[in-house]
């Protein structure tokens, strides 16, 4: 939809004196493996869950798959190109599990770290920080038929293919995440199935949130010890949980959903144990018993920076019996033990996702992690939106995507004036890709993609944010 508020897409920064970021803010953009590599089955590459579930009749839109994507594989020196025509300081990128170690187990595949090594090698040419994140949801199918996530031995087995990864290119890399949106992975994948591996069991979910984390510990303590040089983290995606009113129902459905879709997360990696509500609220889906001594030291092993991947707001209500969720995403088993909450639109301008539009709940969402949780560096790692974006004599004009940007970047400003310690912003994403269930119907990218010849255009939104990086600052307003 139109938002009559958005800026013009060219000399907004020309107006007015300037909003400053301070010296040394990383500027970024980020992407995925799965989302956009391509090259499935190239370079002993095997498949994932992603490839499974994809190629499964009815379980992404039009029977969309990752087998070609964006072509990144083939095409990566050109993209790191635009990349740095961009003015791009650093670029966010997943490694495959299944390309650099097939199977889950064993040694690496050469040929699949060599793709990595081309890409660091190729950014570093470029003066552009590589930010490497472990996993971003790309399971090796072998690990997923001895039982995925739900199944303990899974986070040895992503400690293991760490170490791997840090031996090839530890020398290089400064930044490491090593998981990407838990939450997504364990709720969507195994609650609700929307996601891949697409098993739906409240108590799998668990389970498997609990053994990612755990997975993320033990890969904090092998990277720290064989590379001390690192700087450690993990990217979550958070919201700000707001009642629909301030009856008792509905502020308990916020303290329900904030259990599950932040603390769940939150407060075992930095506080290094699970909130007690939760674990009430949780009581008729799991008893805990999966969580072992010593579990939680582990996976709060010290960090050095938190990533942060925002995008909306959640407005909850009590129950109502019969009451439907009001998006794919928010499927009843997404929230365990709190299935009857109810998702309260509010009529505010939405994204192509139906996602509302809600730039101060960014300040509110890093001031919180800030004020509640730690001193560390913080990182918005992802921020972004969908529209319907068309190519008119050769351009992309995308105002609404810029307009998104502009009011999250001045959001994110306001955080730092208050005190929060934001190093650095990611736009989701690069360019656009293969968005998960949705396939290629719905396009996040500041870089427009014809998914038949590979073109790529850069859209309004990216002219804008090259200069927005250049300068350092946006217009005030």
């Amino acid at each position: 939809m139109s938002n009559p508020a958005s800026p013009p897409a060219v000399g907004v920064l020309d107006q007015g004196p300037e909003l400053t970021f301070p010296p040394g803010f990383l500027w970024g953009a980020a992407t995925a493996a799965y989302q956009i590599e391509g090259a499935a089955a190239e370079g002993g590459r095997t498949p994932s869950i992603w490839d499974t579930f994809s190629h499964t009749a009815g379980r992404t839109v039009a029977g969309h798959t990752g087998d070609v994507a964006c072509d990144h594989y083939h095409r990566m020196p050109d993209d790191v190109r635009l990349m740095a025509e961009l003015g791009l300081k650093s670029y966010r990128f997943s490694v495959s599990w299944p390309r650099v170690q097939p199977g889950g187990t064993g040694a690496a595949n050469q040929e699949g770290l060599d793709f990595y090594r081309r890409l660091v090698d190729e950014l570093l040419a470029h003066d552009i920080e590589p930010w490497l994140t472990l996993y971003h949801w790309d399971l090796p199918q072998p690990l997923e038929d001895a039982g995925g996530w739900p199944a303990r031995d899974t986070a040895a087995r992503f400690a293991d293919y760490a170490q791997l990864v840090a031996d090839a290119l530890g020398d290089r890399v400064k930044y490491w995440t090593t998981l990407n949106e838990p939450w997504c992975s364990a709720f969507l994948g195994y609650g609700s199935g929307v996601h891949a591996p697409g098993r739906s069991d409240g108590g799998d979910a668990v389970r498997a949130g609990h053994h990612l984390m755990l997975g993320h510990g033990l890969a904090v303590q092998a990277l720290r010890a064989s590379r001390p040089q690192a700087q450690l983290g993990i990217t979550l995606n958070l919201y700000p949980v707001t009642p629909a009113s301030d009856a008792a129902g509905d502020v308990d459905a916020a303290r329900r959903i904030d259990g599950l879709a932040n603390r769940f997360f939150l407060d075992p990696v930095l506080r290094g144990a699970y909130p007690a509500d939760l674990r009430t609220d949780l009581r008729q889906v799991s008893d805990f018993g999966h969580v072992r001594d010593g579990d939680l030291t582990i996976i709060s092993s010290p960090l050095d920076v938190v990533g942060i991947n925002y995008y909306s707001r959640h407005v909850v209500a009590a129950p109502v019996p019969g009451a439907e969720p009001e998006a794919y995403w928010r499927s009843p088993s997404c929230w365990p033990g709190s299935e009857d909450v109810r998702f309260v639109t509010r009529g505010v301008p939405v994204t192509d996702m139906d996602w509302e539009i809600d730039a101060p709940g960014l300040v509110e969402t890093l001031e919180r992690v800030h004020r509640d949780y730690t001193d560390l560096p913080l990182y918005v790692t992802e921020n972004g939106s969908a529209f319907v974006d068309a190519v008119v004599d050769g351009q992309v004009d995308d105002p609404d995507r810029l307009a998104y940007f502009d009011a999250h970047l001045r959001a994110a400003h306001a955080a730092i004036s208050a005190g929060v310690p934001l190093k650095g912003y990611f736009a989701w994403s690069l360019m656009d890709n293969f968005e998960w269930a949705w396939g290629y119907t719905k396009r996040f990218g500041m870089v427009h993609v014809d998914y038949d010849s590979q073109v790529r255009i850069p859209k309004s939104s990216a002219r804008w944010y090259a200069e927005v990086i250049r300068r350092n600052g946006l217009a005030a307003q």
